[in-house]
C-alpha cells in the first residue's frame, strides 16, 4: 500500500504532462498483465486491445465510437511507448511553458481525434488500403504528440532549441522535418500510423491559425460537439485582455509580453543581454 500511495501522490502532484505519461504507462501495464493471464488461461488475450484501439472500418468504429480517443493511450510494444513518451515529455513540457494545462489536454485529445479521422477516411477512400481495411487497427499517442508539437511550432516558429554537436535549431525546422518524415514513410510501412500523425499535425497547425483570427465559426461548432469550452489562445505568462472598465496591464507584465512576442517572432538570440537577464529572473520566481 505504501508504494501505491506514493505513486498516487506523485500522480496528483505531477504536471499534466506527467499525468498523461502515467496514464499511458498504466494502460500499457494493464494490457500486458491481461495478456499474461490470457496466455495462462488460454483466452483471447487480444480482446482488451481490440476493445480500445480504433478499427479502420466505419462499421467497426460505429460499434466502438469511444476508440476515436482511447486508441491514443494504447501501446503494445515497449519501443513504441518509449519513443512516444520521450517525445511527449520534452515537447509537452515545452508546450506548458507557454500555454495552460487545459490547452495541453485540448491539443492531445483533439489531435488524437483528428488523427483517428484521417486514418478512418484514408483507409476507406484510398484503393491501396482496400485489402487491409478489415483487419487494421490504430493505436498510440503519436497523433496527440504531433498536434502539440506542430501547434507550438506554428505559434512560435523562430523559437530555438539547442542540440549537442549541432547548436541552435529553430522550432519550425524541426516541425517541418517531423511532418516530411511522416509523409515520405507512408508507403514504407505503418501507413495508418503515419497518416494519423499527419492528421494530428494538421489539427495543431489549423487550430493555432484559426485561434489567431476571427474566422472561428467552424471551430466553435466542433468544440460544442465535443463539449469543450473554447477560450482565446493565450500563453500562461500573459494576462487576460483588459476590458474598457478594467485597469490596464502593468508595466512589468507589458515587459514580459514584449519579450515573449520578440522570441516568438525572431528567436531567443535576438534578445538583448538585459532582456535575457530579466526573463531568467522571472523564470526563477
Amino acid at each position: 500500500m505504501g508504494t501505491f500511495n506514493n505513486l498516487l501522490y506523485r500522480f496528483k502532484q505531477g504536471s499534466i504532462v506527467e499525468k498523461f505519461i502515467y496514464i499511458n504507462i498504466t494502460v500499457f501495464i494493464i494490457i500486458f498483465v491481461f495478456n499474461t493471464f490470457g496466455y495462462l488461461f488460454q483466452i483471447n488475450s487480444n480482446m482488451l486491445v481490440k476493445w480500445f484501439t480504433l478499427p479502420a472500418t466505419f462499421e467497426g468504429f460505429i460499434s466502438k465510437p469511444w476508440t476515436l480517443i482511447t486508441y491514443g493511450f494504447v501501446h503494445v510494444n515497449f519501443m513504441h511507448i518509449l519513443s512516444n513518451l520521450i517525445a511527449l515529455y520534452f515537447i509537452g513540457n515545452l508546450f506548458i511553458s507557454f500555454f495552460t494545462e487545459k490547452q495541453f489536454i485540448t491539443f492531445y485529445l483533439l489531435g488524437t481525434v483528428f488523427g483517428g479521422l484521417v486514418f478512418l477516411v484514408s483507409y476507406n477512400y484510398f484503393p491501396v488500403f482496400a485489402k487491409d481495411v478489415s483487419n487494421s487497427l490504430l493505436l498510440g499517442a503519436s497523433a496527440g504528440v504531433s498536434a502539440i508539437f506542430i501547434g507550438i511550432a506554428t505559434y512560435m516558429p523562430h523559437y530555438e532549441l539547442k542540440f549537442p554537436l549541432i547548436g541552435f535549431v529553430k522550432l519550425w525546422y524541426l516541425a517541418a522535418i517531423w511532418v516530411v518524415l511522416d509523409i515520405i514513410q507512408v508507403p514504407a510501412g505503418n501507413a495508418g500510423g503515419h497518416l494519423a500523425h499527419i492528421g494530428g499535425a494538421l489539427f495543431g497547425f489549423l487550430y493555432i491559425g484559426q485561434a489567431s483570427t476571427s474566422k472561428i465559426a467552424i471551430w466553435e461548432q466542433l468544440f460544442r460537439f465535443f463539449k469543450v469550452k473554447k477560450k482565446p489562445f493565450k500563453t500562461v505568462y500573459k494576462t487576460k485582455k483588459a476590458s474598457p472598465n478594467k485597469a490596464s496591464t502593468s508595466e512589468h507584465q507589458q515587459k514580459i509580453n514584449h519579450i515573449l512576442d520578440k522570441i516568438s517572432k525572431s528567436g531567443y538570440d535576438t534578445l538583448t543581454k538585459e532582456e535575457k537577464a530579466f526573463l531568467f529572473q522571472q523564470g526563477g520566481k
